[in-house]
C-alpha cells in the first residue's frame, strides 16, 4: 500500500536547511528509504514565501502570492512510500529527522 509522509516544518526549520548537519540528516533518511526499496517518489519544497495560492471564488479564481497559513507549520515536502500497512508506514514516519516544531502526517494514497 502506498502512503504519503507529509512533512511540515517551522520557519526556523526552513532556515536550518543551509546547515550541513541538518541537511545530512535528511539525505541519510532519504538514502535509507531508497535502500529499503520502498521510496516511490517525493520532493522537498522551497520556502513558503515562494508559493502562489489559487482559490476558487464561485466561477472565478483568486490568485495570491505567498501562503496564508492558519498554523505555525508549513509544508516542507513529502515522501511517497510503498509498504505493507500503516504500521510499517508509521515506523518510517517516526524516523523522519524533523525538529521539535515539525510534524509528519501519514496518509494513504487514494487508489483509483
Amino acid at each position: 500500500m502506498q502512503y504519503a509522509l507529509i512533512i511540515r516544518e517551522s520557519a526556523e526549520d526552513f532556515k536550518r536547511r543551509e546547515d550541513p548537519a541538518y541537511r545530512n540528516g535528511w539525505i541519510a533518511y532519504t538514502q535509507a528509504l531508497v535502500q529499503a526499496g520502498i521510496m516511490t517518489g517525493g520532493a522537498g519544497l522551497t520556502q513558503p514565501e515562494t508559493a502562489t495560492v489559487v482559490r476558487r471564488r464561485g466561477e472565478d479564481h483568486d490568485v495570491q502570492d505567498g501562503p496564508f497559513p492558519e498554523g505555525k507549520e508549513q509544508l516542507g515536502g513529502f515522501y511517497l512510500i510503498d509498504v505493507p500497512n500503516l504500521d510499517a508506514a508509521l515506523e518510517w514516519a517516526v524516523r523522519v529527522p524533523i525538529s521539535q516544531q515539525g510534524s509528519v502526517e501519514v496518509r494513504p494514497r487514494l487508489q483509483m
